[in-house]
């Protein structure tokens, strides 16, 4: 049986962080069908607002958490999603990712992964709401300070891919 990675663990660089074996999240991309007004293929992005019993209550960023022991962060980045923000769609596809690794000891794994529809919904207590909205409006929102950090590495890879299909 793996080991949980549950747990905050003091870093080599003295900062203390969630995740013994490290954390991965996952930023799902969405490509709008003319809905709302936006132009077919505009990439809409899933941000989950984390609930006040969740470290940093408030502020929105992605579903994700800590890497059990021996598990890959694209294997930890997609269970801690689907535990939070509901079931996956199958048909999804890798776009890149970024890696934080700001001691010898710890990282968090960003995925960025496109999905083929829209889904998310608040399942547990760690999510108070799912939400899909286009890159330029993710910065208008008290934003996890791990998450601000990355989303400018997060949104080239999400404006540098090309639709599927």
């Amino acid at each position: 049986m793996r080991r949980s990675g549950d747990g905050f663990l003091r870093c080599s660089d003295g900062h203390v962080r969630w995740g013994v074996f490290g954390a991965a999240g996952v930023l799902f991309v969405w490509r709008a069908d003319g809905i709302d007004g936006l132009a077919d293929g505009t990439p809409l992005v899933m941000l989950q607002r984390r609930s006040a019993y969740a470290h940093e209550g408030g502020t929105w960023s992605i579903a994700g958490g800590a890497i059990d022991e021996g598990e890959t962060p694209y294997d930890a980045a997609l269970r801690e999603a689907s535990e939070e923000v509901g079931e996956l769609p199958h048909a999804h596809r890798v776009l890149g990712e970024y890696v934080f690794a700001p001691a010898d000891d710890w990282q968090y794994t960003s995925l960025v992964v496109e999905v083929p529809h829209h889904f998310g919904a608040s399942i547990n207590f760690e999510t108070d709401a799912v939400v899909w909205v286009p890159c330029e409006l993710v910065d208008h929102r008290p934003l996890h300070p791990g998450f601000a950090a990355a989303w400018p590495h997060l949104r080239a890879i999400v404006e540098g891919s090309a639709p599927a299909g």
